[in-house]
């Protein structure tokens, strides 16, 4: 008699294990111990593709009994399908960004593990002593690219060589390895010694023979390579039936949308003013926190408080789920704040970063709403639920399969029903909320209208109206932002830059939002006087990753 077939969550934990051996970085995200790095050249992008084909091939075979069966089978299929497209077009040999590429990654896990003990230091010594083999097999990687005419834009570049030399003003590995106990002292100094000499070695290759290589390369990236990019990020097929177009629409009504909320919030701060007044003088006169640290320890006040407003009333938050952290970013890393997963034993808690960049004064009108994104109950109430729920889920959903559209949304609709709640009662408080709300709306609007070369709409006014009908620029895109955000031009010059160099993962905010609050809407409506909002709320954020085609009919089913 034959084995039966294996179910979609067998076929889902065995393909993380498997990731897990090639790529050791999710092994440490999950919060297994592993002193390796990936493969990063060619070969190891080529490793990946063949087991995401495998895993495909044995999921075609897998029954989907049950609702919870065929979301993890719809999602493995679509995750994986994403990733081959994406490997298949020769994407991954121009992976560059500020945000997003394997320099990135290989340092930020070592702020991910743990390192209270000599035990800790050891293992991170012997991983220190790969990142020169793993940064030399990403430009190996990149030189594959340019060979084959795929390259990434002059900005992209120059900003990473940008940051790398922050990296080694410090130097960042030195500085990390100096905290670590001093048995180990020759061992992690060498060790770090040798990274920060990789460090400067990818930022030379970058600088002197990838960016002259990479002249004339075009910011925008146009539709066939940007539907590939949004659906990496959104979990959907939004090349075809004109869903770009729609999407760019949706954006630019939700921007005249929130811009007639802001005028409203602005008179209520400053009669009279405009938004960007408002929010200028807010950001003067407004209450603010003096102080790295002081900052951080109320920003894990405002996590904290928020946890016990909203158990037993909006949620009902697991015991490990009330642990999260409030940290301050290292130097070099974006100009904006992000939030890391706990591990799947909770032994490493969910953490809030907090870009620094120089201040020592931190304005609280928007900080607020951002922290209520990226911590309670947004990035942290949804993925440290998945973590606690992994014994009803595979870990694919919970971890590697999650879909930017979804996570975003939910972070997005966090905010919003902080709003809903009443926790926006301040004006200027508000304001911040509106203004980050805003953001969201025009990343839509500026990020398709300069990949794919839209029109400025006809009705645009302000900075806009001169250029009505004509295409996006970047230049008039960030003059756009500048207009109508609060936000600091440093942070607006690191927005501008994402958008151009991680295509499609700027609108997944709002779109994800919208489904979420489509799925809330049509659950309510079907259950009537039955409709319970803690109920709903536990529901979905127990069901794992789920793409933009599938998550507002799943909620809906709620």
């Amino acid at each position: 008699m034959s084995a039966p077939a294996p179910t979609p969550r067998q076929v889902a934990d065995a393909h993380v294990a498997a990731l897990c051996e090639l790529d050791p970085l999710v092994a440490t995200s999950l919060g297994e111990p592993s002193d390796r790095l990936p493969d990063t050249s060619p070969d190891g992008l080529a490793a990946r593709a063949e087991l995401d084909r495998r895993s495909l091939a044995a999921l075609a075979g897998a029954p989907a009994a049950d609702p919870g069966a065929r979301r993890c089978a719809r999602l493995l299929r679509e995750r994986l399908g994403a990733e081959l497209a994406w490997h298949e077009a020769g994407e991954g040999l121009r992976e560059l960004s500020h945000l997003f590429s394997p320099v990135h990654a290989i340092r930020q896990v070592f702020m991910l593990m743990p390192a209270a003990t000599e035990e800790d230091w050891s293992l991170l010594a012997r991983r220190m002593t790969r990142v020169p083999a793993a940064y030399h097999g990403f430009v190996a990687t990149l030189r594959e690219g340019a060979a084959r005419g795929s390259l990434v834009a002059p900005r992209q570049v120059a900003t990473v060589v940008g940051q790398l030399d922050a990296w080694l003003a410090g130097p960042w590995f030195g500085t990390f390895a100096a905290a670590g106990p001093a048995p180990l002292r020759r061992d992690l100094d060498a060790a770090a010694s040798a990274a920060d000499a990789a460090v400067a070695e990818v930022r030379d290759f970058l600088r002197d023979e990838y960016l002259p290589r990479a002249g004339g390369t075009p910011d925008a990236v146009g539709r066939e390579r940007y539907a590939l990019a949004a659906r990496r990020w959104t979990g959907a097929e939004l090349g075809a039936d004109g869903r770009m177009d729609e999407a760019y629409a949706f954006g630019w009504e939700e921007h005249r949308r929130l811009l007639a909320e802001q005028r409203r919030a602005a008179d209520d701060v400053l009669g009279g003013s405009s938004p960007r007044e408002a929010m200028r003088w807010v950001v003067e006169h407004g209450p603010a926190v003096d102080g790295v640290e002081a900052t951080r320890e109320y920003l894990q006040g405002v996590m904290d408080r928020a946890i016990e407003a909203l158990d037993g009333v909006s949620f009902d938050i697991a015991g490990p789920i009330r642990r999260v952290e409030a940290v301050v970013s290292p130097p070099g890393s974006a100009a904006g704040a992000f939030y890391t997963q706990p591990s799947q034993d909770f032994s490493r808690p969910g953490r809030t970063w907090l870009p620094v960049l120089g201040r020592e004064r931190f304005p609280l009108w928007d900080l607020i709403s951002i922290w209520y994104h990226e911590g309670v109950p947004g990035h942290h109430l949804q993925l440290a639920q998945w973590v606690h729920r992994s014994a009803d889920l595979s870990t694919f959903q919970t971890s590697v399969g999650m879909v930017g559209a979804d996570i975003e949304g939910w972070a997005l609709y966090a905010e919003r029903l902080m709003d809903e709640l009443g926790y926006f009662a301040e004006p200027w408080a508000r304001l911040g909320y509106l203004d980050g709300q805003q953001l969201r709306a025009m990343r839509v609007v500026v990020d398709l209208g300069m990949h794919l070369g839209l029109p400025v709409p006809a009705d645009a006014d302000g900075v806009l109206a001169e250029h009505r009908g004509r295409p996006w620029t970047p230049e008039l895109a960030r003059a756009f932002l500048g207009e109508h955000s609060g936000s600091t031009t440093a942070f607006l010059d690191s927005e501008l830059v994402r958008y151009l160099g991680v295509p499609g993962q700027a609108i997944s905010y709002k779109l994800g939002e919208r489904a979420w609050l489509a799925g809330r809407e049509a659950a309510r409506r079907a259950r009537g006087a039955d409709f319970d909002l803690r109920s709903w709320h536990m529901a979905a954020l127990s069901q794992g990753s789920l793409g933009l085609d599938d998550l507002e009919s799943e909620l809906a089913r709620l």
